[in-house]
């Protein structure tokens, strides 16, 4: 779930408002977006992975435990999922290594397909 948008860290672009599939966000031009619906989060990354200043943490575990913000900042998990995905400048792609990638280029290679 949707757990912080950095005050400190945030360019106030929006993306985040317009790649969320279930409108969490809202924003008034020129401010930092607010977590308007959180319950409507679906925890898909979307809006992490697509932040251009790594602003946003999602937390796969939001019932297990507290998040804090200065801890998450010290901790540089802030953007870590778009990181770990290879998205960003100066990242190099991970998809090659993900196991549903070498089995759709494997099946690729299969007579008929």
């Amino acid at each position: 779930m949707i757990e912080i948008i950095s005050q400190s860290k945030c360019v106030s672009c929006g993306i985040c408002v317009s790649v969320c599939p279930t409108g969490v966000f809202e924003q008034k031009k020129g401010e930092v977006p607010v977590i308007a619906r959180k319950d409507d989060c679906q925890t898909c990354f979307m809006c992490e992975v697509y932040c251009p200043a790594d602003a946003m943490y999602v937390s796969p575990n939001v019932d297990e435990v507290t998040i804090n913000e200065e801890e998450v900042l010290q901790s540089g998990l802030l953007g870590s999922y778009r990181r770990e995905l290879g998205w960003g400048k100066g990242q190099s792609s991970t998809a090659s290594s993900d196991a549903s990638y070498k089995m759709f280029r494997l099946m690729s290679k299969l007579p008929g397909h």
